[in-house]
């Protein structure tokens, strides 16, 4: 069975009312491609707005769950209050989180868990520096973030692994084809041999990582890349075209 393509748009701390409702409306009446999945994380302040007035079939996504149900945890949001809000999805792992927040990779697996849990499909973040890159770790890295979620979570069909490698986010420099290529197969043979045969066939592995309507075409193209997650792109309406990469 085909992997359903995925897009997930990755607003972070951007938008305005008036943009984000702009973004939305030229979502709502583009012709994008009926066969890819679709999901925009917008700021948590404007999560319900967003999901007021995306059309059906397209689906939101919070940029950060807690692993806690509720309590006193200032700045925080819980998986029960985005079900409740109609958010169907969140973003977890993501390197700036990681490397700004110092979220741990233990801390990332706890929230996962937490949001697979309470009912909400999760986007998985993963990737290494600059540095990590040129001392031959990427793989390493990659699978030690993995595997600190595979410890806690046995069951990975709401799981979409988003491999980002740090050094091409926001910076214009993007993986080549072959080498995004090379890190989502090792992860699927990694899915193979430590999670299940199952997981490594149907786990959707997308790549980001300033991705644009230039590239994403002859990244789409290749076996194991299933996908993308897009930053900065996903706010111009070149995000259609990105959307439509895998029918291009």
């Amino acid at each position: 069975m085909a992997r359903q393509f995925f897009v997930g748009g990755n607003f972070k701390m951007n938008g305005s009312v008036d943009t984000i409702k702009s973004i939305i409306e030229n979502l709502n009446n583009a012709k994008l491609d009926s066969k890819t999945e679709v999901v925009i994380a917008p700021p948590a302040l404007y999560l319900l707005l967003a999901r007021e007035h995306l059309r059906s079939g397209l689906e939101i996504a919070a940029q950060n769950v807690f692993d806690k149900p509720n309590g006193a945890f200032t700045g925080e949001i819980s998986v029960s209050q985005l079900k409740e809000s109609g958010v169907t999805w969140t973003l977890l792992g993501h390197s700036e989180r990681r490397v700004v927040l110092k979220e741990t990779d233990a801390f990332v697996a706890s929230k996962t868990k937490a949001a697979l849990d309470g009912g909400l499909s999760v986007i998985l973040c993963c990737g290494e520096s600059l540095e990590e890159r040129e001392a031959g770790k990427t793989i390493e890295v990659v699978t030690a973030q993995l595997k600190a979620v595979a410890d806690q979570v046995k069951d990975w069909s709401k799981i979409v692994i988003a491999y980002e490698p740090i050094w091409a986010i926001g910076t214009g420099k993007v993986a080549t084809t072959q080498q995004a290529q090379d890190v989502h197969a090792a992860i699927r043979e990694w899915l193979s041999k430590e999670v299940s045969a199952e997981a490594s066939e149907k786990t959707r592995i997308i790549y980001g990582g300033s991705v644009s309507e230039k590239n994403c075409s002859e990244l789409a193209k290749e076996k194991d890349i299933d996908g993308f997650l897009v930053g900065g792109a996903s706010l111009k309406p070149a995000f259609v075209d990105i959307i439509n990469a895998n029918s291009a």
